[in-house]
């Protein structure tokens, strides 16, 4: 009976060793993924910046398909979706209306299993990278997805910006309180000594002051932002040109929206026979004309159909322009001199919430309270030692 426990016993361990043996070597197996690179490196990258003092440049990233053994994907798709970081309303970025959106979308085709793009990122935070590769030749491999993160740092000139403003609140809030804590004798009539009733009419007139700031800075914004949308009422049409035996059409939507994507797609085939054309470069720009800022590049060829589709988000509320460059692909047989198109997309801009410009204001009104507690508590330890003496 013993001799049998004991090959039981044998077996059990055995088998366990097996399957432990066999999801070990199993993890450590590498799977098909994508690589990503950023230029420049990553604690480097700041968010966008309008009234910066040198020009930004958009992010370049650069993703990489690459199979179990490390080695380039050829011939593949790869869909690209960047999403924006998840709101927070107790600390918003710069452009709350960005926050928790899709900032990109698109279809790229990628024979040596490489996607480029360069990308003006609007906010901090964790930016996702969600991508699909699939392949163009029929079970060439098997389609997988992978999400990638980004994370951006803030500014840290906004810090500097923070230090500074919480300190002037705190010195308002401490004088504030150390004048009502050692407030003078009421005279006849009066509900308040004289000097207690000047700071309260001070921070009224702070906080009206305050108000009237945020509200026309945001009224501002918006005005801005339908002045550009009325703009839009000129006739754009698509544009499009006939060059050299080549037919390139650019569409898509002319009014833009802070938030929200706008489509974009680009045609192009023989002007003669009306077959789609593939050997062809294509270089796309997006440019914010206020700044004459480029918030989006990419070069890449059209699919089957000879198309190139996207779907991108105007951040910031003004103007802008869709630049694309067809050029023949080294080796073509196909030659021809550039060609370009261009379309203009009127952006309108979205004010922030109501709540999040009260939040704001919350957070001003909290520093000079917390420096009015501290200046009250000092005169209230101060005032029994007076009377002492």
């Amino acid at each position: 009976m013993k001799k049998y426990r004991f090959f039981g016993v044998i077996s059990a361990v055995c088998v366990t060793l097996s399957i432990l043996y066999s999801l070990v070597g199993s993890s450590q197996i590498p799977a098909s993924r994508v690589l990503l690179s950023t230029n420049p490196p990553l604690e480097r990258i700041l968010p966008f910046e309008a009234e910066a003092e040198k020009p930004q440049s958009p992010v370049t990233l650069t993703l990489q398909a690459v199979d179990a053994a490390g080695k380039s994907l050829e011939n593949t798709k790869i869909s690209l979706q960047i999403l924006t970081p998840n709101r927070n309303p107790w600390l918003t970025t710069d452009f709350p209306i960005v926050e928790g959106t899709q900032l990109l979308q698109m279809d790229a085709t990628a024979p040596d299993g490489k996607l480029e793009i360069q990308q003006m990122l609007p906010i901090r935070g964790n930016y996702q990278l969600l991508v699909n590769v699939s392949p163009l030749v029929a079970n060439a491999f098997a389609p997988y997805q992978q999400t990638l993160n980004l994370n951006v740092r803030e500014n840290p000139i906004k810090y500097k910006y923070f230090v500074v403003i919480a300190a002037i609140l705190l010195s308002l809030g401490l004088l504030g309180g150390w004048v009502i804590g050692g407030q003078e004798e009421l005279q006849q009539g009066e509900m308040a000594p004289q000097s207690v009733r000047l700071l309260l009419s001070a921070l009224t007139v702070v906080a009206i002051v305050a108000l009237l700031v945020i509200n026309i800075s945001a009224e501002v914004a918006e005005a801005h932002g339908s002045g550009n949308h009325s703009s839009s009422t000129e006739a754009i049409a698509p544009s499009s040109q006939k060059s050299q035996g080549l037919e390139i059409k650019l569409e898509g939507d002319k009014n833009a929206t802070v938030g929200k994507l706008a489509n974009l797609a680009l045609q192009v085939k023989d002007s003669a026979t009306g077959e789609p054309i593939r050997d062809v470069a294509l270089q796309v720009k997006a440019i914010a004309t206020e700044h004459n800022l480029t918030v989006f590049n990419y070069k890449g060829i059209p699919d089957e159909q000879g198309k190139l589709t996207w779907l991108e988000q105007f951040f910031d509320g003004s103007p802008h322009k869709i630049e694309v460059e067809a050029t023949p692909l080294p080796g073509s047989k196909r030659q021809f001199a550039p060609v370009k198109v261009a379309q203009e997309v009127e952006v309108e801009a979205i004010a922030p919430p109501t709540y999040i410009r009260l939040i704001g204001l919350f957070y001003f009104t909290a520093f000079v309270g917390i420096g009015m507690a501290i200046g009250l508590l000092i005169q209230h330890r101060r005032t029994p030692q007076a009377r002492g003496n």
